[in-house]
C-alpha cells in the first residue's frame, strides 16, 4: 500500500540491477544454450537448483518435507494440507480486555477500536512466556497492523482517487486507531490456542503511542516539531509491515514508509528533495492532514522525518515506551532481522521495499552479553549502517554509509552522521549500491547461517531487448537472492565481515511458461511453483517457509510454500497452505518447538469494490458480518513439528 518510486536505478547511481547483474554472471558462466539464448529457454531445458552450482540436479528428489502437497486452490476460504488444522486465533476487532463483546463495526468507535485488536496483520512475533524460556504453549503473540483497507471496513465506500475526501474525522481517527500493533497474551489447551483476554498484558500501539527517538537523530533540529520542540519524543508508527525480535526479548517492528499519509506541497518543503526521494507528494491516503496538522507538510515540516524507522517494542512490560532506532536508517523498511554474531555484536539485516531500492545491514559497536540480557537494550543505537553492492563474481560487498567516507562529505549534503541517517536512500545512491527488485523481507537459516532476501517483483525494470545480460525486465514474479557469509554453517558465520559470496535460490514464476523464465528443482509440482515471495521464516531444523503476496493476479491464491534449502531438493517448494480470495499470507513465525506455525492472513476481500460485493465473508461468514483480518496457527493433528 506504500508508494513506490519510479525512478529508475540509472538516474541515480549508475549501477546496474540486480537482474543485470544475475544474468551477467550466467553468461560469464556458461550456462546458457547459446547468444540468443535466455534463461527461460535454460529453465525449460531442466535447469535446476542453484544457478551458479555448475550442475543440473538430474535424479529425482526426496524432500525433507514428507506431508502430503496441498493441492493448488483458489475460493473464499483458507485451505492446508492433509492432516494439518489451520484454526484462527485472533482478528480485527477481537476482544483484547475481559467484559468486551464481538466486534461491531457499526458501533465502534476510534476509542474502542484502540483498545481491541488491530487491522490488517502482517509480521508476527511469538514470545514465550515467562520471559527467556522456550515455552511453545503460552506466550505473547505480537502482530503488526500495517494499513486499513477501507473498502471492506466501512460500508459502501470504494478506493479511488476520491476517497480521502469522503473520509469523516469519526472514520479517519478509527483507522488511526486500528494500525500499529497488538500484543495478546495466548495459551494452547488440548491442542488448541486462544487469547487470555484478561491479561494485563495485552496492549495495543496505535499512530498516538508515545515513542521515544534515540540514536543519532534523538534531538536533531529536523525531528522537532511544535508539539515536540526536543525532537525527542514522536507520536505513533505506521505502514508496519516486517519486524524481527532480539535476543534480550523485545520485537522490532518496521515502517514501512509514510509518504501517502502527509497532505500539503511538498515542493514548498525545506527538505523537498529529500521528501521526493521518499515517495512524498502530499496524497494524504487517508484523509489525516484534514483533521490533524502534524500530517499537514504546510504546518509541520519535520513531521514526515519522525517515520520510516525501525521501532523497538519490549512486549514483556506493558508500561514502557516505545523505541525509534534511528541508528538503523531511514527507509520503507520491510524486516529487521537479528543474528548475534560469534564476536558478540548485534547485527540487523534490513530491506527497503521500494522499486529499485537496496539491502542493507546494521553491525553494533557493543557486544551483547547473555549474562545481562537486559545489557542489550541500547546496543542498537551505536554501530555503522552498511548497504550491498552485488558482484557479476559471485560476491557481495558491505558498503558502510559512514560520515566522512567517500561520498558521504558536508559538501554533498552529508555534515554529520545523523544527516547520512536521514537521507539513507541518499547516501546510498551516492556510494553505488545495487538497486533491487523491491527487496522485502530478510531472513537468516539457523543451520547454515547463509541470509536469504527476498524480492517480491519489479514490474518497472525496462529493456531495449532480451538478451542475457538482461533476461527478465518487466519482473512480475519475483525471486530470492542467497546470501553467504564467510567462515562456516550456522554460529561460525561471520554476519560482520566486508564480502560475502552470493547466489540465487529461487527465480519465481510459472515454470510451464519459457517467458517466466523460473528457477526451481525439476520436481516441482503443479502446486508448488509461486509468484510473488514477501515473507520468508525458518523452522528449528532449517527449512524454508515462504509466504506469497500478488499471487490472486495469477489467479492462484497467495499462501504457504515449504522449501529445502539444502540436499537434493534444494529449491523444491511445496504447497502447505493457501489464503482465501483478496488476501495475502504474511508474517509467519514459528514457536520455538517448531510445532505451531503462526501465519497472518491479511485484507481478505480487499479485491472487493465496496462492501456491496465483498468476494468472501473470511473468517465468520456470517450474513451482516465483513471480512477481518486474522491471524491462524497452523498445526499437525498428530500434535508433530509442522515439518514433520
Amino acid at each position: 500500500m506504500t508508494h513506490h518510486d519510479d525512478t529508475s536505478p540509472a538516474t541515480r547511481n549508475g549501477q546496474p540491477s540486480i537482474r543485470t547483474v544475475i544474468a551477467e554472471r550466467v553468461s560469464r558462466r556458461g550456462f546458457l544454450l547459446g547468444s540468443g539464448a535466455t534463461l527461460g529457454a535454460v529453465a525449460a531445458q531442466g535447469f535446476v537448483g542453484s544457478l551458479f552450482s555448475g550442475q543440473a540436479h538430474a535424479q529425482a528428489a526426496q524432500s525433507t518435507l514428507q506431508f502430503t502437497e496441498l493441492k493448488r486452490i483458489f475460493d473464499e476460504t483458507h485451505h492446508v494440507a492433509d492432516g494439518y488444522r489451520a484454526d484462527v486465533v485472533v482478528g480485527w476487532g477481537d476482544p483484547m480486555q475481559a467484559g468486551q463483546g464481538a466486534i461491531d463495526v457499526a458501533t465502534m468507535d476510534a476509542a474502542e477500536q484502540a483498545a481491541r485488536f488491530g487491522y490488517n496483520c502482517d509480521y508476527i512475533a511469538y514470545m514465550p512466556l515467562p520471559r527467556g524460556s522456550q515455552s511453545s504453549d503460552h506466550g505473547l503473540l505480537c502482530v503488526n497492523n500495517e494499513y486499513t483497507s477501507f473498502n471492506v471496513m466501512f460500508p459502501d465506500f470504494p478506493d479511488d482517487e476520491g476517497a480521502p475526501a469522503r473520509f469523516t474525522e469519526a472514520q479517519v481517527k478509527m483507522s488511526n486507531m486500528a494500525i500499529g500493533h497488538s500484543i495478546v497474551e495466548i495459551k494452547r489447551e488440548s491442542g488448541t490456542w486462544s487469547v487470555v483476554q484478561d491479561s494485563p498484558l495485552n496492549r495495543r500501539i496505535t499512530l498516538d503511542t508515545p515513542m521515544t527517538i534515540a540514536g543519532p537523530l534523538a534531538g536533531h533540529d529536523l525531528m522537532k516539531t511544535s508539539y515536540d520542540p526536543e525532537g525527542k519524543l514522536a507520536r505513533g508508527t505506521n505502514y508496519n509491515c516486517g519486524g524481527g525480535v532480539t535476543p534480550w526479548g523485545t520485537v522490532l517492528t518496521c515502517e514501512e514508509g509514510a509518504s501517502d499519509t502527509f497532505g500539503g506541497d511538498v515542493t514548498k518543503n525545506p527538505q523537498a528533495a529529500v521528501l521526493e526521494r521518499y515517495g512524498y507528494d502530499g496524497a494524504d491516503y487517508y484523509g489525516r492532514a484534514r483533521f490533524e496538522d502534524r500530517f499537514n507538510l504546510d504546518k509541520e515540516p519535520n513531521e514526515p522525518n519522525r517515520f520510516d524507522w525501525v521501532v523497538e517494542i519490549d512486549p514483556y512490560d506493558p508500561a514502557s515506551t516505545p523505541v525509534k532506532r534511528t541508528a538503523l536508517g531511514r527507509m520503507a523498511h520491510e524486516a529487521s532481522t537479528v543474528v548475534v554474531n560469534k564476536d558478540g555484536r548485534v547485527v540487523v539485516y534490513m530491506g527497503d521495499d521500494d522499486y529499485f531500492e537496496y539491502v542493507y545491514r546494521f553491525v553494533s559497536d557493543g557486544a551483547y552479553d547473555p549474562a545481562n540480557p537486559s545489557g542489550g537494550k541500547d546496543l542498537l543505537d551505536s554501530g555503522t549502517l552498511s548497504v550491498a553492492v552485488f558482484n557479476s563474481d559471485g560476491t557481495l560487498n558491505w558498503v558502510p554509509l559512514v560520515q566522512g567516507q567517500g561520498p558521504l562529505t558536508a559538501e554533498n549534503g552529508f555534515a554529520t552522521q545523523a544527516d547520512v541517517l536521514l537521507k539513507t536512500r541518499l547516501a546510498a545512491d551516492a556510494v553505488g549500491a545495487t538497486p533491487m527488485d523491491r527487496p522485502e523481507d530478510m531472513e537468516t537459516n539457523p543451520v547454515t547461517g547463509r541470509v536469504y532476501a527476498i524480492m517480491t517483483k519489479n514490474k518497472k525494470i525496462s529493456a531495449d531487448k532480451l538478451n542475457p545480460v538482461n533476461t527478465r525486465p518487466e519482473n512480475h514474479y519475483g525471486h530470492i537472492v542467497e546470501m553467504i557469509p564467510p567462515g562456516g554453517a550456522g554460529a561460525d558465520a561471520d554476519h560482520t565481515a566486508e564480502s560475502y559470496g552470493w547466489d540465487l535460490f529461487v527465480l519465481a514464476g510459472n515454470p510451464k511458461d519459457p517467458a517466466h523464465g523460473v528457477r526451481f528443482h525439476q520436481d516441482t509440482s503443479e502446486s508448488g511453483w509461486f509468484v510473488n515471495p514477501d515473507n520468508l521464516t525458518f523452522d528449528p531444523k532449517g527449512r524454508m517457509f515462504v509466504a506469497t503476496d500478488g499471487a490472486n493476479d495469477f489467479d492462484i491464491a497467495d499462501g504457504i510454500y515449504a522449501v529445502d534449502t539444502d540436499g537434493p531438493a534444494r529449491g523444491l517448494p511445496k504447497l502447505l497452505f493457501a489464503a482465501p480470495k483478496g488476501a495475502e499470507a504474511t508474517g509467519p513465525f514459528f514457536t520455538p518447538d517448531g510445532t505451531t506455525l503462526f501465519v497472518s492472513v491479511q485484507h481478505p476481500a480487499e479485491d472487493s469494490e465496496t462492501t456491496a460485493s465483498l468476494t468472501t465473508l473470511w473468517p465468520d461468514f456470517r450474513e451482516g458480518s465483513l471480512p477481518r483480518p486474522a491471524v491462524v496457527a497452523i498445526q499437525r493433528m498428530d500434535g508433530l513439528e509442522v515439518a514433520s
